[in-house]
C-alpha cells in the first residue's frame, strides 16, 4: 500500500472489502482484514477511499468505525455511504445533514425509505436543492409541518413551488399556502403591474386565489376538509364572500365543516340541518356562525337547490344556483333592485353568475370543437 500505484492500492481495497463481507474468513485473519480496512481511511488518495465506500456501501456487515469515516469523507467519497449504506442511523443521517454540506444533504435527502426525523431535519436546514430531491423521492417520509417549513423557507422559489404542487402527499392546507404565494408573486410581477396597474393586480390575484380555493376544495379528500377549514379560518380566509362563493358552487360538505368550525356544534347537527333543516333553523345556524342577515335567504335559496339536486329532483349547476340567489334579493333584471345592505351582495352574485356564465360557454365551446 505504501508503493503500489493508486489504480493497484484501489483494487486492492475493492478485494480486501469483499474479502471481509464474505465472511468466511478465519477470525484472526478477518481481525486483520478490519485493522487493514481502517488503515485506508488513511490513504491520501479519494479515488481509494472512494473503492473502498463502494465496496462497501450495502452492507449491513462493514466496520462500523470505517462507515463512519467515510460518511464524513469528501462529497465523492462519502456519496455511496450517504446514499445507501444501512449502518447508518437515523442520528448518523441528521448529524450529517447538520453538517451544512449541500452535497451531502442532496445524497441523504434521495436516500430510499427516508425517516420523517431526517426529512424534518432537511426541511428545517437543508438546502433548496436538497429539499427539492427530497420531495422528488417517493419513498420519502415527510410530516405536514415539515411541508409548511419547506414552504416558509424556499416557497418563493418557482421549482419549489412546482415541485409541491405536483406531490401528492402535500397536505390540503399546504396546497392553499402555495396558492396564495402563486397569487402574491403575480401581484407583484413588474410585467402584471405595468399592463393593469397595482390595484387592478391586486383584485385580479385575489378573485384567482378565490376561484383556486374553490378548486382545490374539489381536488382533495374529504378527510382533509377540517384541516382546510382551520386553515383558512386561522388565515382569515373564512369570509362571507367565500362563503357565498362556496355554496353558490355547490361546495356543501365543505360547508358543512365551515359551519362546524364557526358555530362549534357537530357534525350530525350541522349535517341533519344541511339535509332536512327548516329555514328558520337553517337561518339561526347561519347567525350563529357571524354571517349577517341579508346573507341567509340567498344562502339558504342555494342550500334548498343542491339539496334538490342532490335528492334527484332537479338539474342545475353554478349558472341557475348563482341566478336564483340574485333572485331571492331582487336582484335580477325586472325585479325593483336589492336594499341597500344587500347591494354588495348582489354585485358578488352577479360576478359568481358571469362567471358561471362564461365558463359554461368554455365548455360549450370545446364540446363543439371535439365534435
Amino acid at each position: 500500500m505504501e508503493t503500489a500505484r493508486v489504480v493497484d492500492r484501489a483494487g486492492a481495497a475493492t478485494a480486501l472489502a469483499r474479502a471481509y463481507l464474505d465472511r468466511e474468513l478465519p477470525f484472526e485473519d478477518r481481525y486483520a482484514a478490519e485493522a487493514a480496512l481502517t488503515a485506508l481511511l488513511d490513504d491520501p488518495s479519494s479515488k481509494v477511499r472512494a473503492a473502498l465506500a463502494e465496496a462497501l456501501s450495502m452492507s449491513r456487515h462493514a466496520p462500523m468505525q470505517v462507515i463512519a469515516a467515510l460518511a464524513a469523507d469528501q462529497p465523492d467519497v462519502a456519496a455511496p455511504i450517504l446514499a445507501r449504506s444501512p449502518m447508518l442511523s437515523d442520528s448518523d443521517l441528521i448529524d450529517r445533514v447538520g453538517d451544512g454540506r449541500e452535497g451531502t444533504q442532496r445524497l441523504v435527502a434521495q436516500r430510499p425509505q427516508l425517516a420523517m426525523g431526517v426529512s424534518a431535519a432537511i426541511a428545517e436546514v437543508g438546502s433548496l436543492d436538497a429539499c427539492l430531491a427530497m420531495v422528488d423521492n417517493p419513498s420519502a417520509e415527510i410530516a405536514a409541518v415539515s411541508f409548511r417549513r419547506m414552504i416558509e423557507r424556499h416557497g418563493h422559489e418557482p421549482r419549489m413551488r412546482v415541485a409541491l404542487a405536483a406531490d401528492q402527499r402535500l397536505p390540503s392546507d399546504c396546497r392553499h399556502t402555495l396558492l396564495v404565494q402563486l397569487g402574491e408573486a403575480l401581484r407583484e410581477a413588474p410585467l402584471v403591474k405595468a399592463l393593469v396597474g397595482a390595484a387592478r393586480a391586486e383584485k385580479l390575484t385575489r378573485d384567482a386565489c378565490v376561484r383556486a380555493s374553490l378548486t382545490l376544495i374539489e381536488t382533495i379528500d374529504p378527510d382533509e376538509h377540517e384541516a382546510l377549514v382551520e386553515h383558512l379560518r386561522m388565515r382569515g380566509d373564512l369570509t362571507a364572500g367565500f362563503i357565498v362563493r362556496m355554496v353558490a358552487h355547490g361546495k356543501i360538505d365543505f360547508f358543512g365543516h365551515v359551519m362546524m368550525a364557526l358555530t362549534g356544534q357537530s357534525h350530525t347537527r350541522i349535517r341533519g340541518l344541511l339535509v332536512n333543516g327548516r329555514d328558520l333553523a337553517v337561518s339561526a345556524l347561519l347567525q350563529k356562525a357571524g354571517l349577517a342577515k341579508p346573507f341567509h335567504r340567498p344562502l339558504i335559496r342555494a342550500l334548498s337547490v343542491w339539496r334538490d339536486v342532490a335528492q334527484g329532483r332537479r338539474v342545475a349547476g353554478a349558472q341557475e344556483v348563482s341566478w336564483l340567489m340574485m333572485e331571492s334579493i331582487g336582484a335580477t333584471p325586472g325585479q325593483s333592485g336589492p336594499a341597500a345592505e344587500s347591494a354588495e351582495l348582489a354585485g358578488l352574485l352577479r360576478s359568481i353568475h358571469l362567471d358561471a356564465l362564461r365558463e359554461n360557454a368554455r365548455l360549450q365551446a370545446q364540446a363543439i370543437a371535439a365534435a
